[in-house]
């Protein structure tokens, strides 16, 4: 009978901070995942997804249709920093940096990057090594309030959680 022997394995170190990432396919589906899985986790941390859901829709819309190079796929990034939401989307197409501009009227698209910039504290987009760039967004997501510890409207006191 063979037997291993396993080395011990020293423990990682807990993050100090929530984060998920994923590598999605550059197509339609994959732009889907990225706001399901998205939504998801903005609802196990707590954050009030509606903002943050459409930030996500918009940059990774804006990478399977702008950023796309057939084969490579994208990357959806969030992780909160004290109380600051930050949602990068990571593509493949340096050459091609968004920028912020009107639509012509009637025009049916073009106006995604109006809507990060609408909805986000910050957003910008950063180089990365050749051929990456990276599209992020930052929103500040309050902490919840705290229960009032004073009288209520019957004049009996409660305590705060």
């Amino acid at each position: 009978m063979n037997q291993e022997i396993a080395e011990p394995r020293t423990a990682e170190p807990a993050s100090h901070f929530p984060h998920f990432s994923v590598l999605l396919s550059s197509t339609p589906r994959g732009a889907r995942l990225a706001r399901l899985l998205a939504d998801a986790q903005f609802r196990s941390w707590g954050i009030p997804p509606d903002a943050a859901r459409h930030i996500v829709a918009e940059l990774a819309a804006n990478a399977v249709t702008h950023g796309r190079v057939p084969g490579r796929d994208f990357r959806l990034t969030l992780y909160m920093v004290d109380g600051t939401l930050r949602i990068e989307v990571t593509d493949t197409r340096r050459e091609r940096l968004p920028r912020l501009q009107q639509p012509a009227p009637g025009a049916e698209s073009g106006r995604g990057l109006l809507l990060v910039d609408a909805l986000a504290d910050r957003w910008g987009v950063r180089e990365d090594r050749f051929p990456r760039k990276t599209v992020w967004a930052e929103l500040r997501c309050a902490p919840p309030e705290p229960a009032p510890t004073g009288p209520g409207p019957d004049g009996s006191f409660s305590q705060g959680t």
